[in-house]
């Protein structure tokens, strides 16, 4: 591979190490996974450059950018660069592989490191994570878990996984649990970009001619949407229900949400976007409960009133293939019979291979 020549997507696990070079808000709303951050330009230091290139022109901007540049370049060569032996081999990229990435490249070849960029940069990548969920996702061998709120279907899914089977687990991705009270306490959801590149690793791990479990989702998971070529792939897919009792849903709904209790006006103004479905009298009900932190019985309304049937309304019309679904009953969710569940699964799905 040439020293100095820009290198493919494909070929980013050769190097050492993968720096970023974009702004920090940049590189916090995606970046390739891996990746350190190493801004030649800071967020203030791009408006100025900016603002500087609007009213004065491209060398005035150029002049001064450069002298920040060449000052945030010394800083990483004393700092983050420090220890890095002479053999070492970083892969640089920016926004569009143009400046900010080629300066940091030209400072580390000279200093004697074998630095490389990234051609295209960021964008390039961002088509190779658009281009692999178009491709992969067409492919996967899914088997979708199916199940009323409170079945413990993300629970079983991490219990597959631990046994080695191949899991996407979308919540996870998306940190939130995928319902209206689905919002995890102290975790922002991540951008689309990068829930997209999070989705567009984990598939590129997958052996393509194994099974892959997925829980069944809408189009959308919190404020972030699912690509459509995974959603049809999902509603074509074979489905298996996991079948439990209510009362055993509810006491775990109560386990898996209690953080809900501890605030309750949150959880009541949460409560607002169902007065449409059910209207003012039930939700000023729920509503009431929820400041209480009267868990018990507003999930009990919740899921009898407005998840389950919901739940039944959609199943049949979303999946292709419902009415030849498998059932898995369990009479509880505790941990061992969510192990059973997984076991279960997994013993079914190899007499299938």
């Amino acid at each position: 591979m040439s020293a100095r020549g820009p290198v493919q997507v494909a070929d980013r696990h050769l190097f050492d190490c993968l720096i970023d070079a974009r702004s920090p808000s940049e590189f916090a709303l995606d970046q390739i996974p891996g990746a350190i951050n190493c801004p030649v330009l800071d967020d203030e230091e791009r408006r100025i450059v900016g603002t500087i290139y609007k009213q004065q022109g491209a060398f005035e901007a150029r002049r001064v950018g450069g002298a920040m540049v060449a000052a945030n370049l010394a800083r990483h060569l004393r700092e983050q660069f420090a220890d890095k032996p002479h053999n070492w081999k970083p892969l640089v990229y920016c926004w569009r592989g143009g400046l900010r990435s080629g300066s940091m490249v030209t400072w580390l070849r000279l200093v004697g490191w074998d630095a490389q960029q990234l051609a295209g940069g960021y964008k390039r990548w961002r088509h190779h994570v658009m281009d692999s969920l178009a491709q992969l996702c067409p492919q996967l061998q899914l088997q979708v878990l199916c199940g009323a709120t409170g079945s413990a279907k993300t629970r079983v899914l991490q219990a597959l996984a631990v046994r080695g089977a191949q899991v996407l687990d979308l919540e996870e991705l998306a940190c939130h649990k995928g319902s209206l009270l689905g919002a995890l306490p102290g975790q922002e959801q991540p951008s689309q970009k990068a829930f997209e590149t999070r989705m567009a690793a984990v598939l590129e791990r997958f052996d393509l001619s194994k099974p892959v479990f997925v829980e069944a989702e809408s189009r959308k998971i919190g404020r972030l949407s699912l690509p459509t070529v995974l959603i049809e792939r999902m509603r074509a897919s074979p489905c298996i229900e996991i079948v439990v009792p209510f009362d055993a849903r509810l006491a775990f709904l109560l386990r898996d949400y209690a953080y809900l209790g501890d605030d309750g006006p949150a959880l009541a103004l949460k409560l607002n976007a169902l007065r449409t479905m059910h209207g003012n009298e039930t939700v000023n009900r729920w509503q009431d409960w929820a400041r209480r932190s009267e868990l018990q019985p507003l999930f009990s309304e919740l899921t009898s009133l407005h998840y389950d049937p919901l739940y039944a309304r959609s199943q049949a019309t979303h999946f292709h293939h419902w009415d030849g679904r498998v059932q898995l009953p369990s009479q509880g969710l505790d941990e061992a019979l969510v192990d059973r569940l997984a076991e279960t699964l997994l013993g079914q799905n190899q007499r299938c291979a």
